[in-house]
């Protein structure tokens, strides 16, 4: 009798102890549910912080280091060929010449903005003299990198972020598409058209230049607007710009007075990786340089 009463007790031992662990184990899974749960529902892991600017760690004359994050390095540029010396030393002095202002932009997409222009002048498609916008997508969108450049006088005229296309990435633009329905950026060079009231408000009309790159910007309404998610307060509260669909869209406080500057007739280019246009022609820029300079 003693034994069938210690055996019982034994296995009443055993049984506690198996719903102790039994009731252990369920919370600890639902503690990491609940903890996976928290995880999906908060917002994602800014990229930036104020207190140390996306572009102290870009700077494109620092050399690339393993400190650097592969979201941060910048694409490699390839020179442009048939460029002579005078005009190729004329557009680093015009770097030089537009300051601190011009500091993030790399010299080779200036040189791909001055060439573009040179070659596209004298064709007529560009009929505003002196002046070009040039937006280098490969730098992430936490960083002003629209520039618009008076090109007589060595000036930069504004300075803005700029947003890219949902489809073409996350802080920086990697994939580009002329495509109706892609919701990406297209590379290329631009010319600006009328000014209209449209969903965004006050707009631009842009056309692209490049066949089987930007051709199709005109009718997927690729234009010049304002945005909310195109302002520094929106990079303050999430790390990065939000994104159009397509369009290169402005800071509100800025995109009046750049879209007023970029009259009908002016040039704009959108750089990035894998660009290629029948403009970046370095011998017929060349030659124009030599006859009209910079006019």
């Amino acid at each position: 009798m003693v034994r069938l009463k210690a055996a019982r007790g034994i296995a009443k031992t055993a049984v506690e102890r198996a719903h102790l662990v039994s009731c252990l184990a369920a919370a600890l899974l639902t503690a990491g549910c609940q903890l996976r749960a928290e995880e999906a529902q908060m917002p994602a892991k800014k990229t930036v912080s104020a207190a140390a600017p996306i572009t102290a760690a870009i700077s494109p004359t620092a050399p690339a280091t393993a400190d650097v994050p592969d979201s941060l390095r910048l694409t490699p540029v390839p020179a442009l060929t048939a460029v002579p010396d005078t005009l190729h030393r004329a557009i680093q002095q015009l770097h030089a010449a537009l300051g601190p202002a011009a500091a993030a932009l790399r010299p080779e997409v200036l040189e791909q903005a001055c060439v573009g222009y040179l070659t596209l002048h004298p064709t007529g498609r560009i009929e505003r003299a002196g002046l070009l916008a040039v937006a280098d997508m490969d730098l992430p969108n936490t960083t002003e990198r629209l520039w618009v450049i008076d090109l007589q006088n060595a000036q930069v005229i504004h300075r803005s972020l700029v947003a890219h296309g949902e489809g073409s990435g996350h802080l920086r633009a990697r994939r580009f598409s002329n495509r109706e329905s892609s919701a990406c950026t297209s590379l290329g060079f631009y010319r600006t058209g009328a000014t209209y009231d449209g969903i965004h408000g006050y707009s631009r009309r842009i056309e692209g230049l490049d066949k089987g790159q930007n051709a199709n910007a005109f009718d997927r309404y690729v234009v010049l607007h304002a945005a909310d998610y195109a302002s520094p307060k929106y990079i303050e509260k999430y790390g990065h710009l939000g994104y159009s669909r397509g369009c290169p869209a402005l800071p509100p406080e800025q995109f009046k007075d750049i879209i007023a500057t970029l009259r009908v007739g002016s040039m704009l280019l959108v750089s990035g990786p894998g660009l290629a246009s029948r403009w970046l022609d370095g011998g017929a820029a060349g030659r124009r340089f030599l006859q009209r300079g910079w006019r």
